[in-house]
């Protein structure tokens, strides 16, 4: 075969290739790049100097090892200035006689499923060790003069009963959280009355509404469609977002709950139903919303963990929203209350 031959081989190759892929001669000039090398680095990549679009010191060094004679390397490249940061796994491997071919790998995913795999961790780690000291702490005290005093052994137990149940609530969560992970992508078919839901939901935590004082009035027409969903998860929902607005709602003094049919809804390819959830207390500053469904998130960390939360409540209302093909849509300001919107898909 002619060296030319092989020229026009190798080009077309890499324009059949979908990730980034460039031909740098032994003097660091592009000579050939594919269409998708194209659109992340711009047309004149062609024929300039790889060291002035990857100026990152990793990727800076393996590229200089590499050009001198090493068989090749890898190393990350984070493309920023751009709306989303990517995050590429730069490879440059040695062609006898060619010099170097560079591909580029899209890993932003796996570097971001591998930092919340970190994150979870540390948050599941520090959520259990708080209790855990306490009731070490407790128990070191039974275990010496406090054990004789009744008064102190009884505000002593009646703490670590807490910080135990705490820690109860806490794998409890994890748990349900884990097994909505493992069957989000399974969208449920079966036909749900949403308005059983919705009643049965509020019966199983009358007791809870009934102590703090709450008045939840429940406004909804005769005639709710029906939605596709897992009845059981649906309660898990509107459990958690109703318990949310009697607990950070109760100087509102009541929670109100109704619900609509849309035709029409952007996101979706039909009509679709609403529940809302509404309380009248403090509220938030709209700012802290996006990252409400973040595991182990609270805007008041300190009143979070009084009343009992997790931190992992609409983490699993996400998850669970998400396998519905359903959507979480939160409304508040400061003094206003939190208005919770479920919007799922009519069956």
């Amino acid at each position: 075969m002619s060296e030319q031959h092989d020229n026009d081989l190798v080009i077309a190759l890499m324009r059949a290739l979908p990730q980034p892929v460039l031909l740098v001669d032994d003097s660091g000039i592009v000579t050939a790049a594919n269409s998708a090398a194209q659109d992340l680095f711009g047309a004149r990549i062609q024929g300039a100097a790889l060291r002035a679009h990857l100026r990152q010191p990793e990727v800076t060094a393996m590229l200089e090892q590499a050009l001198s004679g090493a068989d090749g390397g890898q190393a990350n490249f984070t493309a920023t200035g751009v709306a989303v940061e990517t995050i590429w796994q730069v490879t440059a491997r040695r062609m006898a006689g060619r010099g170097l071919v560079i591909s580029l790998h899209d890993v932003s995913d796996i570097e971001a499923a591998s930092a919340q795999r970190r994150d979870f961790v540390a948050n599941v780690s520090h959520e259990l060790r708080s209790p855990l000291t306490v009731l070490a702490g407790f128990i070191e005290t039974l275990q010496g003069p406090a054990g004789d005093d009744p008064a102190a052994r009884a505000e002593f137990l009646g703490i670590m009963s807490d910080q135990a149940a705490r820690m109860t609530g806490l794998v409890a969560d994890l748990l349900s959280l884990s097994r909505v992970e493992a069957v989000e992508k399974i969208r449920p078919r079966a036909p749900v009355a949403v308005d059983a839901v919705l009643h049965a939901t509020l019966a199983a935590l009358r007791p809870r509404i009934t102590a703090a004082g709450m008045d939840v009035v429940c406004d909804l027409p005769p005639d709710l469609p029906q939605v596709p969903g897992d009845h059981d998860q649906l309660v898990q929902v509107f459990s958690n977002l109703i318990e949310n607005a009697v607990k950070y709602g109760s100087s509102g003094g009541r929670v109100e709950i109704d619900a609509r049919v849309h035709d029409v809804m952007p996101g979706f390819d039909g009509p679709v139903l609403q529940v809302n959830v509404r309380d009248f207390g403090e509220g938030i500053d709209p700012v802290y919303i996006p990252r409400l469904t973040e595991r182990f998130y609270r805007v008041d960390k300190g009143r979070a963990r009084d009343s009992g939360g997790t931190g992992l409540g609409l983490a699993i209302v996400k998850h669970i929203l998400s396998r519905h093909r359903a959507r979480l849509v939160i409304e508040s300001a400061v003094g206003n209350g939190v208005r919770a919107g479920v919007i799922l898909p009519v069956h």
